[in-house]
C-alpha cells in the first residue's frame, strides 16, 4: 500500500530510517546530536549513507526516561530541525553526496518528527516536516489524531501500554501477537473516525514498548500476521534491550549485528520501514535480506 499526502511512500524497497535524538537522556546516544550543529552534521552523514527517512525526536521514550514540556521539547527540536530543513532546500557544498559527481548526489531523505504531542507536530509540520512518528498511537494528546487528518502527513501509529515510567509494569499478555495487532486495529479505527485516511497509516508494533525480550522475540516470529492487515509496517529494533539481552551485551551501541539480524528477519516478514542509529550498515543489510527475500509479503 502506497501512501499518499505530503509524502508518499515509494513502492518497492525497504525505506531505511536514520535515528537522530535531541535529547540528553536517550538510552543509546544521550546528547550526542543535541546541538543543531551536531544534529545537521549527522543528518547529512546519514543522507549521503542511503537514509530515506530521518527520525528528530525533542523527548527520550526510553523505560525510565523524564517527561519534559512542550516548551523544552520545542526547544530542543525546532532549532534541529530549521538547520536541516535550511539544508534541503539550499545548495550546500557540505550537503549529502557534496564529494560526489552531481549525477551520483543523493537527496535529502525525508525527516519525521518522533513526538506523542500535537503542539510539537504542528508546529513541525508548519515548519516543513514530512511525516510524524507518535508512540502513543493517538493516546496522550486528543489533539493529534484531528491535527494528523487535517495535515495529510504520513502517519506511524505504534503500539504502546503505558509511559515512559509506567511501561516496564504493563508486560501481561493472553497472546502477545494477537493482542498486540488487535489494540493496533482498534487504535487505527480510533484515528480513521477522526478523519485519518487509511493511506496516511503505517502500523509499528513497538519492540521494546511494554513487552519483555520473549514479547519482543515472538513478535518478531509471528509479524506477518501484523503485516497481513495491509497498512505499511514499520519495524524498530535499533540497539533495544532485548537485543542485549539475548546477545548479553550491555552496550547499546554494540548491538548493531544483532540490530542487523532484526532487520533481517523483519523484511522477510514484509516490514517496509526499519528504524535504526547506524544507517549505512544497515541500508547494506537491507538491500541483501530483500535480495534473499524476493518474495515477501
Amino acid at each position: 500500500m502506497a501512501l499518499t499526502g505530503r509524502a508518499p511512500l515509494p513502492p518497492g524497497r525497504t525505506q531505511v530510517m536514520g535515528v537522530i535524538n535531541l535529547t540528553p537522556d536517550s538510552f543509546s546516544d544521550g546528547g550526542l546530536h543535541a546541538s543543531p550543529e551536531s544534529a545537521l552534521r549527522q543528518a547529512r552523514r546519514m543522507a549521503r549513507e542511503g537514509a530515506d527517512l530521518i527520525d528528530l525526536g525533542g523527548q527520550s521514550t526510553r523505560p525510565g526516561a523524564r517527561l519534559v514540556d512542550t516548551a523544552d521539547e520545542l526547544k530542543r527540536l525546532m532549532p534541529a530541525l530549521q538547520a536541516i530543513l535550511t539544508d534541503r532546500t539550499s545548495p550546500n557544498p557540505n550537503g549529502p553526496g557534496a564529494d560526489a559527481e552531481p549525477s551520483d548526489r543523493r537527496p535529502w531523505p525525508l525527516i519525521s518528527i518522533d513526538t506523542f504531542r500535537a503542539d510539537v507536530a504542528e508546529q513541525a509540520l508548519a515548519a516543513g516536516a514530512d511525516w510524524i512518528n507518535d508512540v502513543s498511537g493517538g493516546v496522550f494528546d486528543a489533539g493529534m489524531l484531528p491535527l494528523i487528518a487535517a495535515a495529510g502527513c504520513p502517519y506511524v501509529l505504534m503500539h504502546s501500554r503505558g509511559n515512559s515510567r509506567t511501561m516496564d509494569q504493563l508486560t501481561s499478555y493472553d497472546d502477545v501477537v494477537n493482542d498486540v495487532h488487535r489494540a493496533l486495529l482498534k487504535a487505527t479505527d480510533r484515528a480513521l473516525a477522526a478523519g485519518v485516511k487509511r493511506q496516511q497509516i503505517l502500523w509499528d508494533p513497538g519492540l521494546g514498548f511494554a513487552k519483555n525480550t520473549d514479547h519482543n522475540l515472538a513478535l518478531l516470529e509471528g509479524l506477518e500476521s501484523i503485516v497481513s492487515e495491509g497498512f505499511p509496517v514499520l519495524v524498530g529494533p535499533s540497539r533495544k534491550r532485548f537485543i542485549g539481552a539475548v546477545l548479553e551485551e550491555p552496550r547499546p551501541r554494540a548491538r548493531l549485528w544483532g540490530t542487523a539480524a532484526v532487520v533481517c528477519r523483519a523484511i522477510a516478514a514484509g516490514a517496509r520501514v526499519v528504524r535504526v542509529h547506524d544507517v549505512a550498515p544497515i541500508v547494506q543489510t537491507a538491500r541483501m535480506a530483500e535480495a534473499l527475500w524476493e518474495e515477501r509479503p
